[in-house]
């Protein structure tokens, strides 16, 4: 049996250089055989799939580990596992906690009014001059100046009418007088201290019209409101009670169509009851800085 040229015919390898193509029986016509070339090239393309499949993978893994060679290193160079990391619970920012505070707030603004009403309390310099200071006075447009201060501790010498029994009654400490003028008119104002407010409140609230206290003049203030019809005031506030008499130092009655005479004494009234509130707002101030 004839193998052909060259001796026994070899096993052809498509991938193999210079390997001779295997003939079938029909060979001697000279034409290739298609069958076998088919699956010469399905091999071929088998193998280099495998080859980019494998190729691929490789390739993942490698930009894998950069990428977490890279994070190793932003971070410090720190090599641990990442089970060595905190959990997200215990880093700031996380889980259902909300920090609570305590509720605050500014203390109340102590009143003054307290300070002015009892004489635990009421503890500040007090005087005629401290209470009303100045010389002058200057309210509504009009310049009062203040000319003679009395200050006594026997209140019912200082008033009168039904004034001295009253101030006597509820407990009257200290009677403090001050006389103003202006333009022929003038004005004593009487300040009585008690101990407490409730002291001052209810003498306040016995008087009459005939409750006064009695007109401060002399040196160089001629009298006036002793035994002429006069204007009068009476209110309290805090542990005080305080009082204006107001009239012309010529000695003339006043009536009900002298105006100038009632502003006065409505003025000097509103100044006293300021002052003594200014009294209250300095002790409290004081206190709160402590």
């Amino acid at each position: 049996m004839s193998y052909g040229q060259g001796g026994p015919q070899s096993q052809w390898d498509p991938w193999k250089p210079h390997s001779q193509q295997p003939w079938n029986g029909a060979a001697d016509d000279g034409s290739p055989d298609w069958a076998a070339l088919a699956e010469a090239s399905e091999t071929r393309n088998r193998r280099r799939k495998l080859l980019f499949t494998v190729g691929g993978a490789l390739a993942t893994v490698a930009i894998g580990t950069a990428v977490a060679m890279a994070v190793v290193s932003a971070n410090g160079g720190d090599d641990r596992a990442a089970g060595g990391l905190p959990s997200g619970s215990s880093l700031p920012g996380t889980g259902s906690a909300t920090p609570s505070f305590a509720p605050t707030s500014a203390p109340p603004p102590l009143d003054p009014k307290e300070f002015i009403s009892s004489v635990g309390k009421d503890t500040a310099p007090l005087g005629p001059d401290t209470l009303l200071p100045g010389t002058r006075l200057t309210l509504g447009g009009a310049e009062y100046k203040k000319v003679l201060t009395a200050d006594t501790t026997s209140c019912a010498t200082a008033a009168g009418a039904s004034l001295p029994k009253i101030l006597t009654a509820n407990g009257c400490t200290r009677l403090m007088r001050v006389t103003y003028v202006h333009g022929g008119i003038g004005v004593t104002v009487g300040v009585a201290v008690f101990d407490t407010a409730a002291q001052a409140t209810k003498a306040r609230s016995q008087t009459d019209d005939r409750s006064i206290v009695r007109s401060l003049f002399g040196k160089g203030v001629k009298p006036f409101c002793d035994g002429a019809f006069c204007r009068s005031t009476r209110n309290a506030y805090g542990r005080y009670a305080y009082f204006t008499i107001s009239g012309f130092t010529s000695g003339k009655d006043v009536t009900n169509k002298d105006s100038a005479v009632f502003r006065t004494g409505n003025d000097l009234a509103q100044f006293t009851v300021n002052q003594i509130h200014r009294r209250g707002q300095a002790q409290a101030s004081a206190a709160a800085a402590r």
